[in-house]
């Protein structure tokens, strides 16, 4: 027999968010699922293909490739808000032309990134003095230094793994990243702490690295997710996460 049905609008009753996560990326999508565990948002995932090797050359191969990542996304949606979860990429491409190169496929969408996401987050929180820390190649964090201190904002401190290999940064222990975090916040007075990479594992240290400094720490994920959300309309204030979530906006 044939059975009768009745449709309605879906899980995104409130936002449908995609994101695009690096092949070698182990961090991100287990942290969105914390954070996008949000009653009606639905979040989708594409991958994109990426050497291990994290220097300038090889993230600059990834922009021929967005648009093809972001096809893989349900085409039946409207997306409220597309994240390209790769901050050094981000810096090496620049936000403008990642967010024209998934626009190609999915015109019209409101589209960052996490180098966008934590200079939006800097202006939502009143940032002007940053600690940074990151897992990159000097060459890497050079470039993403210059961009951050471009749009306004100083770096205070600032400290890096150095390591190049996005399979060992996945690896790097939630307690090295605390130690990171405090040894930067040490070095000079800072209105926050950015822990860059999506890749590393912040989201269980980020209550403990605020309650230990006294100031906001951001992570990649936490900037992008907060502004996919944000983006999105959906304004809410989870516990856990950060300060990010929980400050209200800036008046003006």
């Amino acid at each position: 027999m044939k059975l009768d049905f009745q449709t309605d609008r879906g899980i995104g009753t409130r936002a449908n968010l995609g994101v695009i996560v690096l092949e070698t990326d182990e961090t991100l999508e287990p942290e969105f699922a914390r954070i996008m565990d949000r009653a009606g948002v639905a979040l989708y995932h594409s991958r994109i293909a990426m050497a291990p090797e994290i220097r300038p050359e090889t993230l600059m191969l990834m922009e021929q490739d967005l648009p093809a990542a972001a096809r893989l996304l349900p085409p039946s949606l409207q997306f409220d808000a597309i994240g390209f979860g790769c901050t050094s990429a981000s810096t090496v491409i620049g936000s403008d032309r990642v967010a024209a190169a998934v626009r190609v496929a999915c015109p019209g969408a409101r589209v960052t990134d996490p180098l966008a996401a934590i200079l939006a987050a800097c202006t939502h929180l009143g940032i002007g003095r940053l600690g940074f820390v990151t897992p990159y190649i000097p060459e890497v964090s050079a470039r993403m230094r210059h961009k951050i201190e471009a749009a306004g904002f100083a770096i205070a401190g600032f400290g890096s793994f150095e390591e190049g290999n996005d399979r060992v940064v996945a690896r790097i222990t939630p307690a090295s990243i605390l130690q990171a975090v405090g040894d930067v916040a040490a070095q000079a007075p800072c209105d926050a702490v950015f822990v860059a990479c999506t890749n590393l594992r912040c989201l269980d240290i980020i209550a403990q690295a605020e309650a230990r400094i006294g100031v906001p720490v951001i992570s990649s994920n936490t900037a992008l997710a907060w502004h996919m959300l944000r983006l999105a309309g959906v304004a809410d204030t989870p516990d856990g996460l950060g300060r990010l979530f929980a400050a209200a906006p800036r008046a003006g």
